[in-house]
């Protein structure tokens, strides 16, 4: 049994320097897709950019905060299969433990973590989980892998389901069979 433990809304903001896939025109046709477990959902295509601004929001259901969330960039191609211009991903243990929390007490703006760049994350700078305007959120740089150039940048915000909180301290049972 699985328990939706809330909502990760994901804010694509922009894509820098990302890779060149179309030479004639040294540019591409960019769109980014998210993947948690068996979810997937895919920004609008931005054409003609290897700088582009999407700003868009796609919403994750969340049932499983172990796992993380994957993401791949391609460039939309008319006539043959989508190139891959990379792939990057992060982890949301922290982020919806810290979510679970009560931050009644905490002021506007208070940072609750910092998550440092490392070998084990795509993180190309610090990213701070923050309390901001009574929501958990999180600003993320993204490094791009395989592939030679490319970040993706994004913002975290958090949604609680009514209702869920009781089930916080029956995580586990609700992850059993």
């Amino acid at each position: 049994m699985e328990c939706l433990l809330g909502l990760l809304k994901v804010r694509v903001m922009r894509g820098l320097n990302l890779a060149i896939c179309d030479p004639l025109t040294h540019s591409s046709d960019p769109y980014v897709v998210l993947r948690h477990g068996s979810q997937k959902v895919k920004s609008s295509i931005r054409y003609h950019s290897i700088n582009p601004e999407w700003n868009e929001e796609l919403t994750l259901s969340i049932t499983n905060m172990m796992l993380p969330v994957k993401i791949e960039v391609f460039d939309k191609d008319t006539f043959t299969k989508d190139d891959s211009m990379g792939d990057a991903e992060f982890g949301i243990l922290d982020f919806v433990e810290i979510a679970k929390q009560d931050h009644s007490h905490l002021g506007d703006g208070a940072v609750m973590k910092t998550i440092h760049p490392d070998k084990e994350n795509c993180f190309a700078a610090e990213s701070h989980i923050t309390w901001k305007d009574g929501k958990v959120s999180q600003d993320i740089v993204l490094k791009l892998r395989n592939t030679d150039t490319g970040e993706i940048i994004l913002h975290l915000q958090w949604v609680n389901i009514p209702g869920m909180y009781k089930f916080w301290n029956t995580f586990s049972v609700c992850h059993s069979k």
